[in-house]
């Protein structure tokens, strides 16, 4: 598939996909949310890909909507609903159920959806000069993009309320100290070090990982019998995989385990 608005390239098994509207932040439009969408449906059915990352172009992660797309041919005001429905919900989910980890890299600003999506990844690593706002507020709007089913499971209510209803700007630091983001580190080895996680990921048991992102997903709603009753059949899954075996094996013969993700 050729892209317009995003990058792509895989290496060592790692799929990377790069934000790429640079001239407007990374904004979304609708087209670059499709083709974003693709790139991960793509990476989803494909047995060679066993790890994303997504980053941005060059200073922005992603300023979220593109507010000049939300009008029509006569400049009026689009549902803003169905904008969600069509252009960021698809892409929540898929990023959410994809049983591969996704690796997000906040190159720089990420605001209103571009926030979210990035919070909605499996492992967040920013910048030090990056940033996270909440800016639905500043037009009249409420989170989405999953902004208010994860915000408050991170931060805790009292945060998340506050970042969605004042749209304060908070630091990559604040960020990790909220418990947002994983990790921070300096703008020259982001990518480097984003990438380096990706690649650890894609040697590891790919559907153990798969696994373990199903049942995070689903300790969102279970109470604790179901969990446990959840676990006990993903272990079971686990232990019919190839890579149960050979991890198994490496260890009583004490060797590193090499595993294929099957």
């Amino acid at each position: 598939m050729e892209y317009k608005f995003i990058k792509y390239k895989i290496e060592e098994s790692v799929k990377l996909l790069t934000l790429n509207r640079p001239e407007v932040l990374n904004s979304f439009n609708r087209e670059m949310a499709h083709e974003l969408f693709k790139a991960l449906e793509l990476a989803r059915d494909d047995e060679k890909v066993r790890a994303v990352l997504i980053t941005g172009e060059r200073r922005a992660f992603s300023s979220g909507q593109d507010l000049k797309e939300i009008l029509d041919s006569g400049g009026k005001l689009l549902d803003p609903g169905v904008v969600v429905k069509e252009v960021y919900n698809p892409l929540i989910k898929i990023i959410r159920c994809i049983e591969k980890p996704v690796v997000c890299a906040v190159n720089g600003v990420a605001a209103g959806a571009g926030a979210n999506i990035a919070l909605a990844c499996d492992f967040v690593l920013a910048c030090s000069g990056a940033s996270f706002i909440q800016s639905f507020i500043n037009v009249g709007l409420l989170p989405d993009s999953g902004g208010t089913f994860f915000l408050p499971r991170l931060a805790g209510l009292q945060r998340a309320a506050a970042l969605m209803m004042l749209g304060e700007k908070v630091t990559s630091y604040e960020a990790l100290d909220m418990g947002l983001i994983y990790k921070v580190v300096e703008p020259e080895v982001l990518i480097k070090e984003a990438t380096a996680i990706a690649k650890r990921l894609a040697e590891m048991p790919t559907k153990s990982l798969g696994f373990i992102k199903r049942a995070l997903n689903k300790s969102f709603s279970s109470d604790l019998d179901s969990q446990l009753e959840l676990e006990a059949r993903l272990q079971q899954m686990a232990g019919m995989t190839d890579d149960y075996t050979e991890g198994v094996r490496a260890f009583l013969e004490k060797r590193k385990a090499r595993f294929l993700g099957k």
